[in-house]
């Protein structure tokens, strides 16, 4: 199973992905653009991401790494 890696499209979540692949690997990652893909806003929602930029494990432990937006903001 890959982690997932949830941001909303801004430049520093863009930096964060970047690193993000570099350090675990692209095999190893799915990144989402919630700003892209609002029909994935409930899926983070229901395993705990409630601001991005945030990191969802392959054990399902959400990591929230830098506050970026809230996903209310999201959803707007």
């Amino acid at each position: 199973m890959k982690s997932i890696f949830y941001h909303a499209g801004c430049p520093v979540c863009v930096s964060a992905e970047h690193d993000i692949i570099e350090l675990i690997g692209s095999q190893n990652v799915e990144v989402v653009h919630l700003g892209e893909n609002k029909n994935r806003i409930a899926e983070a929602e229901k395993a705990g991401v409630q601001s991005v930029l945030a990191l969802l494990t392959p054990n399902g432990h959400v990591l929230h790494i830098n506050f970026g937006a809230s996903m209310a903001d999201v959803k707007q």
